[in-house]
């Protein structure tokens, strides 16, 4: 069965958050002075277990989910996912991914892909350890973050995506010597635009580096050549090598908003369903399962929530919509 929103966007792609709990403190994402030692984290037992999170990816499923991401926070900080990914695995014809900042990933990638995961996205915001450990702001080197990504390749998780979000006055230095080291590796190199997800990243407009600039300063040095999407409702704009040495991608979700073909939901370490990355609220899907509801009742709620979604944020933005009280990416992945 295939839900369609008020738009007539499909429902793929479903982003679920094992955790809002990270062992990183990235600027743009969970800044030190907001995400302390005091900051009231979900306590573990409103967290979703393996067993409800399992039970609500089979209904989404069953809804036209074709793809689904394991997200966070840091997914890698919630003990023994690879049980989890196990429970995915066995439903048939899914796409079953993730995205980490790869810091654990070394010592759990071969458990991972043993379980069912078939490929995976990290974090990493410059090759530069000054720049990216205060990017981090944990102090943690860039060596570490490339011997995961390694460590997932020789599982057989690929092809590696890896992930980089440009800030202005921060790393956009870093743009070159990614894509030359990438491009050497042959893993595939996506650029983000700092977007203004949740309210405590202090975002501002005049610190996006626009996915046009990102393109021009690449092109310039290594010829690049547009490639079309590989399906309806990819985020990243996707770019060849003329030489054919590999591609990149650029995710412009502010400058080049997508909203027409979104098609993802995103479900809350603690059950709650979004239907937008810049949400302001979540439907509580926990309290159905937690609550004795059936397969049949929880598939309504969700079909009547995709049913009225008319979410376009990207497309709306504006001055009026930056402060808005916004989830925080933290809480439900990218």
């Amino acid at each position: 069965m295939t839900l369609t929103d008020t738009l007539n966007r499909p429902l793929r792609d479903l982003r679920i958050s094992v955790t809002d709990r990270c062992n990183f403190r990235c600027v743009y994402c969970m800044p030190k002075e907001i995400f302390g030692s005091d900051y009231p984290y979900l306590p573990h037992s409103e967290v979703l277990t393996f067993e409800e999170t399992a039970r609500l990816a089979r209904i989404f499923v069953e809804h036209g989910v074709q793809k689904i991401r394991i997200t966070g926070g840091e997914p890698l900080v919630r003990k023994d996912l690879h049980l989890l990914i196990g429970m995915l695995s066995k439903i048939p014809d899914l796409d079953l991914t993730m995205t980490t900042n790869g810091s654990l990933l070394a010592r759990q990638a071969q458990a991972l892909k043993e379980a069912g995961l078939k490929r995976v996205s990290v974090s990493l915001d410059s090759l530069d350890n000054e720049v990216f450990k205060s990017m981090n702001d944990v102090d943690f080197p860039v060596e570490k973050v490339i011997e995961g990504m390694d460590a997932a390749a020789a599982a057989g998780m690929g092809p590696i995506k890896v992930n980089m979000v440009v800030k202005r006055g921060v790393n956009e230095k870093s743009v070159l010597p990614m894509a030359r080291y990438f491009r050497e590796k042959g893993y595939i190199l996506r650029f983000i635009e700092y977007m203004d997800v949740g309210h405590t990243n202090g975002w501002r407009t005049n610190e996006v580096v626009s996915a046009k600039e990102i393109v021009k300063m690449i092109d310039a040095e290594m010829p690049l050549e547009p490639l079309d999407p590989n399906y309806r409702g990819e985020v990243a704009e996707r770019w060849r090598y003329r030489d054919g040495s590999g591609e990149i991608g650029v995710i412009a979700s502010v400058t080049q908003p997508f909203c027409r073909d979104c098609n993802r939901a995103r479900l809350s370490a603690e059950g709650k369903l979004y239907t937008c990355l810049f949400a302001v609220k979540g439907h509580d899907l926990k309290s159905l399962v937690r609550g004795g509801a059936t397969d049949e009742e929880i598939s309504k709620k969700i079909t009547h929530l995709w049913g009225r979604r008319s979410d376009r944020y990207s497309e709306l933005r504006s001055e009026n919509t930056v402060d808005l009280p916004k989830v925080e990416m933290s809480h439900i992945g990218g």
